[in-house]
């Protein structure tokens, strides 16, 4: 085979996978951002897909209420208070690596929730799938931020908080069908297939990145009194309407947190290498950005869980039945978050926050409204504006907080922001029920109890609009406009004009190396050797000419400013090779004379 049928051979090959995969250079982001986004809705769906099986759990392994909580809270305790440890661990040891590592648990857990014979594994399995999702999490925000450069981060995050927000709304349609028509085990052997194409796809599609910091290591006193203090806060909020908010129990698990959580402040400030820059929370818009993700969980769990609750108990709607109601605010989520992602490109993530936020407590406004008696289109307002609400606040809340952040810190960055919308979360359930608790002085079979849960169901809606509303105004005035930190800035010229520096350097060896191959193919006898031979005779021909013609069909290079040359004309490689085969024919007669 002549070198020439090679090069034509290879280019045909690398014609077909592009023309197959359709990857190159310019879509190589998004592509990553894809087979993240795919494990991301595997996680987010299992927040509020088991909650609508709980009944069919408990008379399947026979168990009461108490401990079927825990099923709900296994998961939600682990993936609250490793988070920031999940995001400190992906910076330090590879974003790719911590992110397979959690996605194999999550799915490994799923199985084992699926295949569990009593209350015991299910629960023990469950705080695993949460152990998983907490090294994922702050993985995929991680690998967004190191992947794509600020000017295009908004769009991408809004794309996260898309799929983000769809699966939260869509897990109690998906898990109603699942149980009514298959049973409980499938809501977990759902992720089974799932997980095993989202690892191969993030082997494939997903770079590995990790902090360029020298000397870092692990802060071991910062991750247990991190840890310690995360769990016992939200293990006070899980319990605190069981025990009661002023029982001596939960009083000394607060006291726990404040003690755990002073001391990780305290190793933080003085250790050598903290793994939480503390200086961040000195950051307005930082602090605002959090405060804002706190408050919209708060928020959107609230609509979940209570307005589930409302649609079930008091309407006497079927699982299936309330998940179709949830499909509206579903399509608004999807369709409004990348747009919100987009206008924060161009204007800055406040006002975005600010209204997301407004719009929320709107919608929880009009579904403080409902009485005893609605149908779909008393509920449908409230949907609309929510999902819009949700969809506007979500994305930019996450650029404004890893805006402030280098790509070298944006794994713990994003794992305060995914901790402070998990302990919101479960803030919204604890401080609701106990609104809507104190209401209620019947059960459930007297028929009081429809009234009185309606009236502390408005009192904790209402309670939670002048939360956010409140929030809505110090987000506005803590949270600026969209600033690059000064590491980041320039950064994609530079390391474009570094690629095609080095790419024109490795273009001038290749020319080199085939100009030697081509003069040991024609060099008259008992000529005089290139010196060059010696240097490409180790390597295999085909594999000399397979890196030459990678170079000559080079159409997705970049320039130095960044533009793709999609549009080089074919005739510059052709007068790239006419140079290579006068300057070998040179070689040749001067081998001659010689």
């Amino acid at each position: 085979m002549t070198v020439r049928a090679a090069a034509d051979g290879a280019a045909e090959g690398r014609a077909y996978r592009r023309l197959v995969l359709r990857i190159d250079d310019g879509n190589q982001k998004w592509w990553t951002l894809g087979a993240v986004a795919f494990s991301l809705f595997m996680i987010m769906l299992d927040n509020t897909i088991v909650n609508v099986a709980l009944p069919s759990i408990g008379r399947g392994l026979k168990v009461g209420v108490s401990q079927l909580e825990w099923v709900v809270n296994g998961y939600t305790l682990t993936f609250a208070v490793l988070m920031l440890t999940g995001g400190r661990l992906a910076d330090l040891y590879g974003r790719r690596l911590v992110f397979e590592i959690g996605l194999a648990l999550f799915t490994l857990s799923s199985l084992a929730c699926g295949l569990a014979p009593n209350i015991g594994t299910l629960i023990a399995a469950r705080s695993f799938q949460g152990a998983g999702g907490a090294m994922m999490m702050p993985a995929t925000l991680s690998i967004i931020s190191a992947t794509f450069p600020p000017e295009e981060r908004g769009t991408a995050i809004g794309i996260w908080a898309g799929v983000s927000g769809s699966a939260l709304a869509i897990g109690p349609l998906l898990g109603g069908l699942l149980t009514e028509h298959v049973g409980w085990s499938w809501i977990f052997f759902v992720n089974v297939p799932v997980g095993a194409v989202a690892f191969a796809a993030s082997f494939v599609l997903v770079p590995e990145s990790k902090s360029t910091e020298s000397g870092e290591r692990p802060d071991i006193a910062g991750l247990l009194t991190s840890g310690g203090g995360l769990l016992a806060l939200t293990y006070a909020l899980i319990e605190a309407n069981e025990y009661g908010w002023s029982s001596a129990k939960i009083i000394g698990l607060f006291v726990a947190a404040v003690v755990l959580l002073g001391s990780f402040v305290v190793v933080e400030r003085h250790g050598r290498t903290p793994m939480l820059d503390l200086a961040l929370f000195g950051k307005r818009t930082f602090a605002g950005a959090n405060i804002a993700a706190l408050l919209v969980s708060l928020a959107m769990f609230g609509i979940f869980f209570f307005v589930s609750l409302y649609m079930q108990n008091i309407l006497g709607w079927t699982p299936v039945h309330t998940g179709v109601v949830f499909l509206p605010m579903t399509v608004l989520v999807v369709v409004s978050a990348p747009l919100a992602g987009h206008v924060t490109d161009l204007i800055g993530p406040r006002w975005p926050i600010a209204v997301g936020m407004v719009l929320l407590a709107v919608a929880l406004v009009v579904f403080s409204r409902l009485g005893a008696r609605a149908g779909f289109t008393d509920l449908l307002p409230g949907m609309l504006i929510g999902g819009f609400g949700m969809g506007v606040a979500m994305g930019p809340m996450t650029v404004a907080a890893l805006s402030t952040v280098s790509v070298d810190d944006a794994g713990v960055a994003s794992g305060v922001v995914t901790t402070a919308r998990q302990v919101g979360g479960t803030l919204g359930i604890a401080v609701m029920g106990a609104i809507v608790a104190a209401a209620e002085s019947v059960s459930q079979l007297d028929p009081r109890f429809p009234l009185q849960f309606v009236q502390g169901f408005h009192d904790a809606l209402r309670t939670g609009a002048v939360i956010l509303i409140v929030g809505a105004a110090f987000s506005a005035l803590l949270v600026r406009g969209l600033r690059v930190p000064p590491d980041e800035q320039h950064r994609g010229d530079r390391d474009r004009e570094r690629d095609v520096c080095e790419e024109d350097g490795e273009a001038a060896r290749r020319r080199e190396a085939v100009g030697a191959v081509r003069q040991l193919e024609d060099r008259p006898s008992g000529a005089v050797r290139d010196p060059r031979v010696d240097r490409v005779l180790p390597a295999r021909r085909e594999d000399v000419q397979q890196r030459w013609d990678d170079e000559e069909d080079g159409d997705e290079r970049r320039d130095p400013a960044g533009r793709i040359a999609h549009d080089r004309p074919e005739r510059e490689g052709e007068d790239a090779e006419q140079h290579e085969v006068d300057g070998a024919a040179d070689h040749r007669a001067g081998d001659a004379r010689r």
